[in-house]
């Protein structure tokens, strides 16, 4: 095809497109129209979950599908170094372009693009973990899923130009799909929704969540039957008498997680000091989780089998399975200290993957995480007979609760995605109880989640509070005036006078040739010279200029931006670059009229 004949077809794809859009603007209100697209997200989020849960299923199924049971398998030292250079060339070569922290990156764009996520993101993600996973990697698939979720309801909403706020609802109806596909948890993922990306629930948001999640849940019974990702059978019912019990397993979990947010963040520091090595990433990365999966063989992967073995186990033996293809297998009296270094090496299984190279979550290992705790906290109990016997299956339920709340600092997420996930409800108190104590023990150590840690630090973090959450939202480049007056030192007067009639400001900025800040001019602070003639060859810019008030960075956040505005009672502060270029003015009448009309749009259902 010609040049000339591609810009026809993209001019009539666009005509196209732009009397549809026409006709759904007249046709179909604004709320109909966003419950439609929230059904959309919602399907396609849940064919995303299916896809790459079938190619993860494919790729094991390929490649362990051999293994002796019975015997350690030196296989587990290759494929998770071959998955993780796989990926890592997918990501380089075809991607070209950071994938990682799915959650954090959601948050991101909430926070600061606008809600506006890249196109590759509806497919990259389920691509790389699919590689990473299937191969070993020691990490989970929800976090891509959410991100490729969210993505697809971003560019949906990019595709027919609707507003910013809009477009936050597609991201978490997308989110929200994601988890309610993955798990067939409709409530967990509404809850999500609100609890991880702060999307806040009004009449306008909750319906079209609501949608996607129910969505995404029927379609995913479509395409995979009733099968669930754990099963759970309640054969010892709760009692009242376990509540110590609980208390205790909620601060243990809280403590773990506390464990697994440090160490997670201590390992990502020695990665990134090797950001721009690939292969010296890749050699510690890959060398790190092999040597692990292979004396851990329960580090594979997502780990659900592991997680299915301890919440079915019924005898020692149904437990001990959880040693085989270890070096461990056949010794039943090694399983308390498989599990506590199964679950003390989890965080350095999962850095190690994604350090290296891979692309995953951390939705998967904290739900692991927590199954072992719960069942390594619940055999001690019983070892000790601290008190009433506790059961390990049921408190290797309620530890995936536990660490999950803990880990996302989002206890309702973790009290009904267990529940929906297991048909729990009977331990629906007991849930309770544990969430809530492992999210208080860690709220006393980190104010933030494992997602939201990293943007908290740069002031981008999005929260329930409305103040904060505008002044996050706002974008300092919307507020920048650019079309301002700039005189050089060496003006006289009298050209001064001629540059203030023309002005629109109080001040006119005193630049050098390279356009440096060097003072600024209020025009309300001259009048007794500016209106004498006699006077214009006096005095020159230099002369009359003054410091400013304050002066503005073009990297400070929103909230840095109106304290400042605050302390100066200034009218106008200027912004320069990191190397003291003037940028702009910035109005404070105009930064309030924006912060009011998005505090108005906030507000409204």
């Amino acid at each position: 095809m010609t040049d000339s004949a591609a810009s026809l077809s993209a001019d009539h794809s666009d005509t196209w497109f732009a009397r549809l859009n026409s006709w759904r603007e007249a046709h179909i209100s604004e709320r109909m129209f966003v419950l439609i697209l929230a059904f959309f997200v919602g399907f396609f989020a849940a064919v995303a979950a299916f896809v790459l849960h079938w190619l993860i299923n494919q790729i094991v199924s390929l490649l362990t599908s051999q293994f002796d049971a019975q015997s350690s398998n030196w296989l587990y030292l290759v494929y998770p170094v071959i998955g993780i250079y796989l990926t890592s060339l997918f990501v380089r070569y075809i991607v070209k372009d950071n994938i990682s922290h799915g959650i954090t990156r959601i948050l991101y764009a909430i926070s600061s693009n606008r809600s506006r996520l890249k196109s590759h993101n509806t497919w990259s993600s389920v691509v790389a973990s699919a590689i990473t996973i299937g191969f070993g990697g020691s990490v989970g698939a929800e976090a891509p899923i959410v991100l490729t979720g969210s993505a697809i309801g971003s560019n949906l909403g990019k595709m027919f130009r609707l507003d910013s706020h809009t477009m936050m609802l597609l991201v978490g109806c997308g989110a929200a799909g994601a988890i309610a596909g993955i798990f067939k948890a409709p409530i967990a993922g509404l809850v999500f929704t609100l609890e991880v990306l702060m999307i806040d629930l009004t009449m306008a948001s909750l319906m079209p969540i609501l949608v996607s999640c129910v969505t995404a849940t029927c379609f995913t019974y479509i395409f995979s039957g009733d099968s669930a990702l754990f099963s759970f059978t309640l054969d010892n019912g709760w009692i009242v008498e376990r509540v110590p019990a609980c208390i205790l397993l909620g601060v243990f979990c809280g403590l773990v997680s506390l464990y697994f947010i440090r160490a997670m963040s201590f390992a990502e520091g020695i990665f990134a000091r090797f950001q721009d090595k690939p292969h010296v990433r890749l050699i510690i990365g890959g060398g790190v989780l092999s040597l692990l999966i292979f004396l851990f063989p329960a580090l594979f992967g997502e780990g659900y089998n592991s997680i299915n073995l301890l919440l079915n186990g019924k005898t020692e033996s149904d437990w001990d399975e959880i040693l085989n293809n270890s070096l461990f297998s056949g010794q039943a009296e090694m399983l308390i200290p498989y599990i506590a270094l199964v679950l003390l090496t989890k965080v350095f299984a999962t850095s190690a993957t994604n350090g290296g190279g891979g692309c995953g979550g951390t939705f998967a290992p904290s739900l692991f995480i927590g199954c072992f705790a719960g069942f390594l906290f619940a055999r001690l109990w019983n070892i000790h007979e601290i008190g009433v016997y506790v059961p390990e299956k049921n408190f290797a339920l309620m530890g995936m609760a536990g660490v999950m709340s803990g880990v996302m600092h989002a206890p309702l997420t973790g009290i009904f995605l267990i529940a929906e996930l297991t048909g729990g409800y009977s331990l629906f108190l007991p849930l309770m109880i544990v969430s809530v104590s492992s999210y208080l023990t860690i709220g006393i150590f980190e104010s933030h989640s494992i997602y939201s840690a990293r943007l908290a630090k740069e002031g981008k973090l999005i929260t329930h509070h409305t103040d904060h959450a505008v002044l996050t939202l706002m974008q300092l480049d919307s507020v920048i005036e650019r079309d301002f007056m700039a005189v050089p030192p060496d003006m006289e007067l009298g050209q001064i006078v001629h540059k203030i009639s023309r002005s629109r400001s109080s001040v006119l900025p005193v630049t050098d040739a390279a356009g440096a800040l060097l003072g600024e001019i209020d025009i309300t602070k001259i009048r007794h010279i500016v209106f004498r003639i006699e006077l214009y060859h006096h005095f020159t810019a230099q002369q009359i200029m003054q410091e400013p008030l304050g002066v503005l960075s073009d990297h400070q956040t929103m909230t840095e931006v109106m304290t400042t505005f605050d302390e100066t009672h200034a009218d106008w502060l200027p912004i320069v670059d990191e190397d003291g270029h003037l940028k702009g003015y910035i109005s404070r009448q105009r930064l309030y009229s924006q912060y009011r009309q998005m505090v108005a749009d906030m507000s409204e259902d």
